[in-house]
């Protein structure tokens, strides 16, 4: 957009929008998550949880035994977290209170009850991905992630479901079933991280692992009422297919590995925790860059119109409110445009999809009627801009253009260092409308656009609360250059201290 354009748009003023009380009304206002006024540990955050184990305020075979508690309670009734591993975290609590005992160096999550996916290994438990032909596929390691939450000092209480090959953004497969959202049983949890936002959304544990290639993270986070962090690709190392296996293109480009949490503290203790090398990741880094300065780093271009989809009126206000909170804190906040993110969005794809071809024959052989569908009507989107094969010339190109839009973000995001836009056009879906029709994926694939070309281009995203519409959570997607998640995570808190924090909240 030139620069006399962008200046017709409208910016925002430091007073509350007038939508701000709206938008609000109903909300679960809570004190500080950070000073809990209950002596029922499951409700407390990490930081907090993990600061009052260091202090030897609380044994983590107290904090285990409250959390484990509450997954009996509720974990019934959504089916958040499967393979439970009780056991396994009660030596695990034991180990970590002798520690503190000793005075031994402790991890930034010492003593935290945390969970991994289904589809991350962890070593003695099937990474089934939901899967039937694959639920005794025992990992006999750990995966990086795995690895840096458990050396972090986190304990594994279960794992958290996920869709059938984590394909869809609806968290149900023949394994284990479908998990539920805690705040309407007839809505999504997102996916496909959707047993990890339901599993915190509800109080089960204060933070969980997941990942993201086309927003598997920062939906179920939204879905759920949580924040969720979808880290710069590299930062955080990862992977989701066995050693020495050859992964494709777009998973070692796109996908990452991040956390869902309750409060964005809690995120960023999180990110720290799963910062660092492992050599089973291509793109891992030894040391994480700092970005130079922005030249304005109080800048803040809000999003809101996209050319693909409408808002419904509860994410527009979701918008206003935290462009609002934001002007008021001190940041200059302004409408802008951004048309290379609706490229983005159609290159996911031409990429992802053609990547995702030589798997189809598995998927016939192994998945499941919601995988076998949704792939179908994936391509049926894949279609209207790329054709039924797209040569490989296109795919070439396709790549190279990615390239392009990402010099061009990266030149947008000197002047805007955050943008400010809807997580998803809509609230948590109804459930199955991915499976319906190829049309009515079609209007999906258009209301999560973001939730694919964020990945295409690698760029760290957060998605935060920002209070309840219509008895559902409604919220945010923050995205800012780089490496810079610090910035999002201080922005998500300014808007987090005026949202409060949403959850635990009993499963409806």
């Amino acid at each position: 957009m030139r620069a006399d354009e962008r200046a017709q748009l409208p910016r925002y003023s430091p007073i509350f929008p007038s939508t701000l009380s709206l938008h609000t009304k109903g909300h679960d206002m809570r004190p500080d998550p950070h000073l809990p006024t209950s002596d029922e540990f499951w409700r407390w955050s990490a930081t907090h949880l993990a600061r009052a184990i260091r202090a030897k305020e609380v044994s983590a075979r107290e904090v285990l035994d409250s959390c484990v508690k509450r997954i009996g309670e509720v974990n019934p009734r959504i089916n958040a977290l499967v393979d439970l591993s009780f056991d396994e975290a009660v030596e695990a609590a034991r180990v970590a209170d002798d520690m503190v005992a000793a005075g031994m160096s402790l991890g930034p999550l010492h003593g935290v009850p945390t969970s991994l996916k289904i589809n991350s290994d962890q070593e003695g438990f099937a990474t089934s991905n939901g899967v039937v032909a694959f639920a005794d596929a025992i990992a006999t390691d750990d995966s990086p992630q795995a690895r840096l939450l458990r050396s972090a000092g986190g304990i594994f209480v279960g794992r958290s479901n996920a869709p059938t090959f984590s394909y869809r953004w609806f968290t149900e497969n023949d394994l284990f079933g479908r998990t539920s959202n805690p705040w309407d049983s007839t809505r999504t949890p997102g996916g496909s991280s959707g047993g990890a936002g339901a599993a915190v959304a509800s109080g089960m544990i204060p933070i969980a692992q997941g990942n993201d290639i086309g927003g598997s993270i920062r939906y179920p986070a939204y879905a759920c009422g949580v924040v969720g962090l979808r880290p710069t690709v590299g930062r955080v190392p990862g992977r989701m297919v066995p050693p020495d296996v050859d992964d494709s293109l777009s998973m070692q480009l796109m996908a990452v590995q991040g956390p869902l949490a309750r409060t964005v503290e809690d995120v960023r203790l999180a990110l720290t925790a799963m910062s660092s090398f492992d050599p089973r990741d291509p793109l891992s880094l030894h040391t994480v860059p700092s970005p130079s300065p922005a030249r304005r780093p109080r800048r803040v271009g809000v999003l809101r119109r996209n050319g693909v989809s409408t808002n419904i009126q509860a994410v527009d206000d979701a918008v206003d409110s935290a462009a609002g909170w934001l002007a008021a804190a001190g940041y200059e906040v302004e409408e802008i445009e951004l048309p290379l993110l609706e490229e983005a969005y159609r290159l996911w794809y031409l990429l992802c999809m053609q990547d995702f071809r030589p798997m189809l024959p598995l998927v016939g052989q192994v998945g499941d009627v919601g995988l076998q569908r949704i792939v179908e009507h994936c391509y049926t989107v894949a279609e209207q801009w790329w054709g039924a094969e797209p040569t490989l010339d296109e795919c070439l190109a396709g790549w190279a253009r990615r390239g392009t839009l990402i010099s061009q973000l990266q030149r947008f995001l000197e002047d805007y260092p955050i943008v400010l836009m809807p997580t998803s056009a809509e609230q948590a879906f109804e459930w199955d409308r991915d499976i319906v029709t190829p049309e009515s994926m079609c209007d999906l694939a258009a209301i999560q656009y973001s939730m694919m070309a964020v990945p295409v281009l690698g760029f760290p995203a957060l998605s935060v609360p920002t209070g309840v519409a219509d008895g559902l959570p409604a919220g945010v997607q923050l995205l800012a250059r780089r490496f810079d998640e610090s910035a999002l995570l201080d922005a998500g808190a300014l808007i987090e201290a005026n949202a409060g924090v949403l959850t635990p909240v009993d499963p409806h």
